[in-house]
């Protein structure tokens, strides 16, 4: 269960008023995240928590706040975009871990807390003096969260990591790109968000686990090894050729299967294609392609008679869809597809999925009004749940909620603030 200490609770036993972020109860209503996570990885798992209704409490170096704040920052007053799209729906308070001030109240912070999550550098925590040994100490029930990028016991442990280094080690890169081409890094951060994702079905499994045993536990992510769970169909495709698996480009891995390809539409933009692919599974969606392409005398072809003989003569068959799909725009091609019962998807850009009416209606985009930067757009969470709602906020300006969580949670008076203030505690 989570702490008794609910969000709206101070420690005096009076009623606080919740932030705009938890104005709405939701699933995860009660829980408490003490975050110290930095970039993406580590924030994108934070980012997941607070949608489902987590109180989550960002701890920040007062001078500068997160590092990711000022990266790719492209104005000098402002936090970054690349901050702003993973940190939203958070609290912010500063603490300066390098005084004994700012890691006390760390410490008392961890005994409110539910959750702590960290992903600085290998060491880093531990030199601060907040290990998983140092932390159980303060709060046996809390659930201590780590990513790195290689695991702690491996030769790679004290090796820092991107999110391209974990695509590189993890054997995306290897299978993504054509077959005659360089590995190339997927256009997603697989290796952040990722991981930040995985980390957090960890969490909530812990969670679970508390609730029959009353204690808390350790929970690790390897940034690397989650790359390798999203390879599982590279490593199915190795063990039915009993080769190393390949890169294929758009093509089936476990070459069973054509059509599977993007194909250029009207009038000839660089995303304008759609990805058509009909299903192994049977015949019926490649019959109904030939339909809507007008050559269902293909049928009696032998280039093109299972899916394996298809996938055999994958270039003949995509330069006889390609001359149909470039006659029309991807819209109508993945509309005509679509009503036929044929798998197609437009290769839709970020400028029309951002302005796409209905991700807009479903807050898969969701504008926000930031203090300092004003309004804008950011990608929302795509989990929908019947019973917890919650809305999409702005990112917190750095050190937003200290006064409300020292002096709320905490119980300090306002004098004690102003005095942590001046000796930069925080």
């Amino acid at each position: 269960m989570p702490n008794d200490d609910s969000l709206a609770q101070t420690a005096g036993g009076k009623q606080q008023q919740p932030s705009p972020a938890h104005a709405q109860a939701g699933a995860l209503a009660g829980l408490r995240v003490i975050d110290l996570t930095q970039f993406e990885a580590g924030t994108s798992c934070t980012q997941s928590l607070a949608w489902l209704g987590a109180e989550v409490i960002k701890v920040e170096e007062p001078a500068r706040g997160e590092q990711g704040r000022r990266a790719s920052a492209d104005r000098p007053d402002a936090d970054s975009y690349y901050f702003m799209v993973l940190n939203a729906n958070k609290r912010s308070v500063t603490a300066n871990l390098k005084s004994e001030k700012g890691r006390d109240l760390l410490r008392r912070l961890i005994e409110k807390g539910d959750v702590f999550i960290e992903n600085f550098a290998p060491g880093v925590i531990e030199r601060l003096g907040f290990g998983w040994e140092e932390v159980r100490k303060i709060n046996p029930r809390i659930i201590y969260a780590q990513i790195k990028g290689f695991a702690e016991d491996g030769p790679y442990a004290s090796y820092p990591a991107f999110d391209m280094i974990a695509q590189a080690t993890g054997g995306v890169m290897s299978i993504t790109g054509e077959p005659d081409g360089r590995p190339l890094k997927p256009g997603v951060t697989l290796g952040d968000t990722g991981a930040g994702l995985h980390l957090a079905v960890g969490i909530l499994a812990a969670i679970i686990q508390r609730n029959r045993t009353g204690e808390g536990q350790r929970v690790t992510v390897a940034m690397q090894e989650a790359m390798i769970n999203f390879c599982r169909i590279a490593f199915a495709a190795q063990l039915i050729s009993g080769r190393t698996a390949q890169r294929y480009g758009n093509q089936s891995m476990i070459g069973a299967n054509a059509p599977s390809e993007s194909y250029p539409c009207a009038p000839g933009g660089p995303n304008d294609y759609c990805f058509i692919y009909t299903s192994r599974a049977g015949e019926h969606q490649w019959e109904r392609l030939l339909k809507v392409i007008g050559r269902e005398d293909l049928k009696n072809d032998p280039r093109f008679a299972d899916p394996h003989a298809r996938f055999r003569n994958h270039e003949a068959l995509d330069a006889i869809i390609a001359e149909w799909t470039r006659k029309h725009d991807k819209h109508t091609v993945m509309k005509l597809m679509g009503d036929a019962g044929v798998p197609a998807g437009a290769v839709l850009d970020t400028g029309e999925l951002v302005n796409d009416p209905h991700l807009r209606r479903r807050e898969i985009f969701a504008e926000v009004d930031h203090p300092v930067r004003g309004k804008f757009v950011i990608p929302g969470w795509p989990v929908k749940m019947s019973a917890s709602h919650i809305p999409v906020v702005p990112p917190p300006v750095l050190g937003a909620d200290t006064e409300a969580v020292y002096g709320g949670l905490l119980g300090l008076s306002k004098d004690e603030i102003a005095a942590l203030r001046a000796e930069k505690a925080i």
